[in-house]
């Protein structure tokens, strides 16, 4: 017996040291296959990231090791993090390509594509402007406690107080970043800097259970019952996410809000990519990092100048059978949306009855998308009003992903600042856009892929997404979604919208247009109202070449679909063309483009 238990003791040492050596080898060094080369790749990137952990929600409770803490937002973080993409890079290029098959290939192409393009841009470290007043660790950090972080037990909730209590270190990492690049002679545009600290300001100015911090916290917890957390323990819940609003949270905003006080007389001036140093290089990126093509700024704004003049004259058609000839574009579609039947309520009951209807509109194109698609999310989506905090500066909408687990679904939120932002001609195409068969369909699906590495259910290409969110807009049309003329000009105010973008982001970044320049440009062309043309051509001054992305996206495939519809012939199936572009995960334009010319082939 003894002999016995010697040897299970010598056998499972020997079997713990070669799992060890076989964790040393693949964790530190080259792994044997490339499929552990990619899992070692998420998981460096992941153990490195509590938010996306939470966000993403793929791992078991029983591994929740990261539901306390922030990641780490230091220079010297951001330099491992570029280190370590660098060494990826590396590590894949040392695999044989040639020796997988085409799907395997496929994934080494869109890591390897993924990680080049990052490599490349790390000479612009710091230009995306990391605080600015689209997105920041003031906007995004208290969005993601309220829509990511869940209070599912007592545990989650104490784990939701550690977290706020850490808002102070995060912010002074990010403002050590700051400090760094802007010393550099990277500073955002005025209009920027300004924005930034009313933002901060009016979240500060609530008292700290009026804050969407206390609020949503308190609505989770009042989920959980009796048998989960009684009274007292309650009571102590909410007292200790109070005081750390108090005593961390607000602290560490006003923080920030000094050092962008500071900044203010640095930042005068509202220029284009253009003004930063080596800034045409910098946009020249930007342009092929969101469409992943090779096009110029000057080829871009050409092409959008002609999708400008086409959608004109298919808006004018509509607009004079309405009885509106006279006037610009934009003036006599502004006649239409400020028609009392436009529009909704100002009020709370008006706002809600919006929700519903954009609801209602998901509900609908969900129940009659059977001929066009096979393949259908299993996660459902809803609509939410966007947090009152970011409302101002936040796009007029946005799509949030579900978790992996399913345990929060897909979400369209729609920006209620202003109802007259929402006329009820325009809501049919947003839904489609944001929603259903849109970016929920896209990412929904990609992330419920089975069969390939994990990275392909995550990375992201702007052309890829934006594009088939546009696509869908137009898809929707096309099966009979949008009857009503007036619903068909909300479609075409939409890609209006889009191809302007062509026009002012390479006007804005590689023309030298100016801020006003852009903002009449876009209110002659698509109708918008001025406060939301005023947010959006503020957003392409803080995220250059992004919202070129849709309309480059939406254009490539359609080419695509037309070239297997003339291809194939009486043979070419739309179920099957839309397969082939969800069922591998975001794309390059290149890639996509070989995956349908491969499927053309196998067809014929």
């Amino acid at each position: 017996m003894k002999k016995l238990l010697k040897w299970s003791s010598w056998l499972l040492l020997t079997l713990v040291l070669l799992a060890g050596l076989a964790f040393v080898q693949v964790w530190y060094f080259k792994p044997v296959t490339i499929n552990l080369f990619y899992g070692k790749v998420f998981a460096k990137f992941g153990l490195r990231s509590p938010e996306m952990l939470s966000y993403m929600r793929i791992l078991p409770s029983w591994m929740d090791f990261y539901s306390d803490d922030l990641a780490d937002a230091s220079l010297a973080e951001e330099e491992i993090g570029a280190q370590m993409v660098k060494e990826n890079l590396d590590t894949l290029r040392r695999y044989d390509r040639s020796g997988l098959d085409r799907e395997a290939q496929l994934s080494y192409d869109v890591l390897e594509s993924f990680l080049a393009n990052q490599v490349a841009g790390d000479a612009f470290r710091g230009y995306e402007f990391p605080v600015n007043q689209m997105q920041g660790i003031q906007s995004g950090l208290p969005s993601f406690m309220t829509d990511a972080h869940q209070v599912n037990n007592v545990g989650d909730a104490r784990n939701y107080i550690a977290r706020l209590d850490k808002f102070p270190r995060k912010f002074s990492q990010v403002i050590e970043g700051l400090d760094h690049y802007q010393a550099k002679g990277i500073v955002p545009p005025q209009f920027t800097v300004e924005k930034v600290i009313k933002q901060m300001q009016d979240f500060r100015a609530l008292p700290a259970q009026e804050n969407t911090l206390y609020v949503s916290f308190k609505e989770k917890l009042d989920k959980l019952d009796a048998k989960q957390v009684d009274d007292a323990t309650r009571a102590n819940l909410l007292a200790g996410v109070e005081t750390s609003i108090k005593d961390h949270v607000y602290p560490a905003y006003q923080q920030l809000i000094d050092h962008f006080t500071a900044l203010l007389p640095k930042a005068q001036g509202n220029y284009g990519a253009w003004h930063l140093p080596n800034g045409d290089a910098y946009y020249a990126w930007c342009i092929r990092n969101h469409t992943t093509t090779d096009l110029s700024a000057e080829q871009i704004h050409q092409i959008g100048l002609t999708e400008v003049t086409r959608i004109s004259a298919e808006m004018d058609a509509i607009l004079r059978d309405q009885g509106l000839s006279e006037g610009s574009i934009g003036d006599r579609v502004r006649q239409i949306t400020a028609d009392p039947a436009q529009l909704y309520a100002d009020d709370d009951a008006g706002r809600k009855a919006i929700i519903a209807d954009y609801q209602h509109i998901l509900d609908e194109v969900n129940q009659g998308l059977g001929g066009a698609f096979d393949i259908r999310p299993k996660l459902g989506v809803e609509v939410r009003a966007v947090p009152k905090f970011s409302e101002a500066t936040a796009p007029g909408a946005y799509y949030s992903g579900g978790a992996f687990d399913g345990s929060r679904p897909g979400v369209f939120y729609a920006n209620l600042r202003d109802v007259r932002e929402t006329p009820r001609l325009g809501m049919r195409t947003l839904s489609y856009h944001e929603g259903i068969p849109g970016h929920h369909f896209q990412i929904s699906i990609a992330q419920e892929l089975q069969g390939v590495p994990f990275f392909r259910r995550v990375l992201p290409f702007t052309a890829y997404a934006e594009g088939w969110a546009l696509y869908a807009e137009r898809l929707a049309w096309e099966l009979g979604f949008e009857k009503d003329p007036l619903d068909n000009l909300g479609r075409l105010i939409g890609e209006m919208m889009r191809a302007v973008r062509l026009v002012v982001d390479t006007g804005i970044h590689a023309k030298h247009w100016t801020r006003e320049q852009a903002i009449d440009y876009m209110l002659a062309n698509t109708g918008m109202g001025e406060t939301e043309v005023i947010a959006e051509i503020e957003r392409y001054f803080v995220n250059p070449g992004q919202a070129l992305a849709y309309k480059i996206g939406m254009l490539k495939i359609l080419e695509l679909r037309e070239r297997a519809r003339s291809a194939l012939g009486d043979k070419f199936d739309i179920k099957a063309f839309h397969n082939q572009v969800l069922s591998h995960g975001s794309l390059p334009l290149n890639l996509l483009e070989r995956v349908i010319d491969d499927w053309i082939a196998e067809q014929k």
